[in-house]
């Protein structure tokens, strides 16, 4: 399963390992990624979810119910 936060869509970036000699390698920056369980309780059910920590905050912040709404919006959950 790819790295990728189920709401937000986040996924791994490509950068540069830099050395002292300025010698560049190619490299890939994950994403901080999580799984958690959240409740629904207007649907009665767990939901488990593969999320990044800042799409954990916003979760917090909005609640796990506008999360979904704002991420089905977006095209990220169907």
């Amino acid at each position: 399963m790819s790295r990728v936060c189920e709401l937000t869509g986040k996924k791994a970036m490509v950068g540069n390992n830099v050395s002292h000699a300025m010698n560049r390698t190619k490299r890939t920056f994950d994403a901080n990624l999580i799984k958690k369980r959240f409740y629904l309780p207007e649907e009665d059910k767990w939901v488990t979810l593969k999320v990044s920590t800042s799409a954990l905050k916003t979760i917090n912040k909005i609640g796990i119910a506008a999360a979904l709404k704002k991420a089905r919006a977006n095209g990220f959950i169907k």
